[in-house]
């Protein structure tokens, strides 16, 4: 009787070292049920030979053949560098045979060891980015935060508290947890003191918007960094409560680099959002605002080196489209999507935390920077692995429905604007601003306007303003023209 018979006939989509790794610990460990029956690989000097004691069968197009002619059971992915483009690919293929499907570790896991079965998993929305893992520099990030007493603003957010985890990783003298909701702060602050009980942490509630509060908490724990990731973000609700985006995503800052200048903090370090390139909502006109209060104080000689770091969309963070998409499966669905051709730059937290502690490292004041998001994905597209990594199938199972586009929202976002000129950074994932048409001088009246309108409570006022500033906002009622909640 052929030993191979009850063991799940197996196709592996990679020839190249994890492909090779994978197979090969099949091969050596037959208890795990497992027989390679073939390689698919785009590179045709490998096509017909033998490699782990199996033939590369063809191109990964060739997948749908290949697995009807070899009887293939289960395919394993195994293009840990692969573009997201090529990984959603190589997905759709499988779908379309209705065969099982897993992946095998990125880079970095194979890197620190050889690919295990154990290791060979189903597939994570995480995987359909196709994004290298990004490996901190210890020796810099040590270097430049150890001994540090740190402010992260908005210490409870999905950004920030994954900015607060990977700074205590690096032995600061203190990290200091701002935020304004107090269950968020007290989980990250629980999570420290068990994780990290050597490093010593302060959760401090409160809001940048307030002066005094700030000043205290400044003479208090003199911060030599602070990371601001304290902000509104929500894009459709911003369109109801404009005056609240600028006190909070303009005014905030503000305070918060004159009050960082006051006590010598030695760089503050601002996260902003594709959404404030050519704005056509509020939020993203917030944004940018505070991006050019940034640039204004640097050019007045603020001692404090101020640096942005403008990114698209976070897969999975808090109040996104992803965590809605899976809320409503589990409901039954329908799952909503705005319009059918929407795009949105996606990357994960944690290779964003890590993005903007390279960026803040790499600042010299001045500079936003601009991170590369590689390709962007189309929402439905999105939806549509949401369901069937449910274990069901889009249309039969849970349906999507387009619900109909949202004020302040663009279709396609973009990274920067026709007027901005990028340059490369000695990082491969972060770009820098050479250049910015915009005038911080001609927009600071404007600036210190909106301020005051939105103290006032000013909201119609707030808007108009806002509408004379970027010609891209549409005027009264008009709808935007995509939307994806994040």
């Amino acid at each position: 009787m052929d030993e191979t018979q009850n063991r799940v006939r197996t196709l592996v989509v990679g020839a190249g070292s994890a492909g090779t790794m994978a197979a090969t610990e099949m091969a050596s460990r037959p208890e795990q049920g497992y027989v390679v029956v073939g390689f698919l690989d785009d590179d045709p000097s490998k096509h017909g030979k033998t490699i782990a004691g199996a033939e590369v069968l063809g191109r990964i197009v060739d997948l749908p053949r290949v697995v009807e002619d070899h009887d293939v059971q289960e395919v394993v992915i195994a293009i840990p560098s692969a573009s997201g483009h090529t990984i959603r690919e190589v997905v759709r293929l499988c779908e379309d045979t209705d065969r099982s499907f897993k992946i095998v570790p990125g880079v970095w896991e194979i890197i620190l060891g050889d690919v295990e079965i154990s290791q060979i998993r189903g597939l994570e929305l995480e995987d359909l980015l196709g994004r290298e893992t990004v490996a901190l520099d210890a020796e810099k990030m040590t270097e430049y935060l150890s001994g540090r007493t740190v402010l992260v603003t908005g210490a409870g957010g999905s950004i920030g508290s994954e900015l607060v985890r990977l700074v205590a990783g690096f032995e600061p003298a203190k990290v200091l947890l701002m935020g304004r909701g107090e269950n968020s702060v007290y989980e990250i602050d629980r999570e420290l003191a068990i994780h990290h009980p050597d490093v010593a942490r302060e959760p401090i509630i409160g809001s940048v918007t307030n002066r005094v509060s700030l000043d205290k908490l400044f003479a208090e724990h003199r911060p030599d960094i602070v990371f601001h990731a304290a902000a509104h973000k929500h894009v459709h609700l911003m369109e109801f409560f404009p005056e609240e985006a600028i006190m909070n995503n303009v005014m905030g800052t503000r305070l918060l680099i004159e009050t960082a200048a006051r006590y010598g903090v030695d760089r503050l370090v601002m996260l902003s959002t594709d959404k404030a390139v050519r704005p056509r909502g509020v939020m993203g006109a917030s944004k940018r605002l505070a991006e050019l209060v940034m640039l204004r104080q640097t050019a007045a000689g603020c001692p404090t080196k101020l640096i942005a770091v403008r990114f698209g969309n976070v897969l999975g963070s808090r109040g996104s489209v992803v965590p809605m998409f899976q809320q409503q499966v589990r409901l039954g669905g329908p799952v909503t999507v705005t319009h059918p051709d929407v795009t949105r730059y996606f990357m994960t937290i944690r290779e964003a935390a890590m993005l903007v502690l390279e960026a803040g490292f790499a600042g010299r004041g001045g500079e936003i920077f601009v991170l590369d998001m590689g390709d962007p994905i189309r929402i439905a597209e999105l939806a549509e692995h949401v369901i069937r990594l449910s274990g069901l199938e889009p249309g039969t199972d849970i349906a999507i429905e387009y619900c109909g586009l949202r004020p302040g929202e663009k279709l396609h976002e973009e990274l920067w604007s026709s007027s901005e000129a990028l340059a490369r950074t000695q990082y491969d994932k972060i770009l820098v601003l050479k250049s910015d048409a915009a005038s911080p001088e001609r927009t600071a009246a404007a600036s210190d306007e909106l301020e005051r309108l939105a103290a006032g409570g000013d909201r119609e006022g707030v808007m108009l303003r806002l509408r004379q500033l970027f010609e891209d906002m549409p005027a009264g009622d008009e709808d935007g023209e995509g939307s994806t909640g994040d």
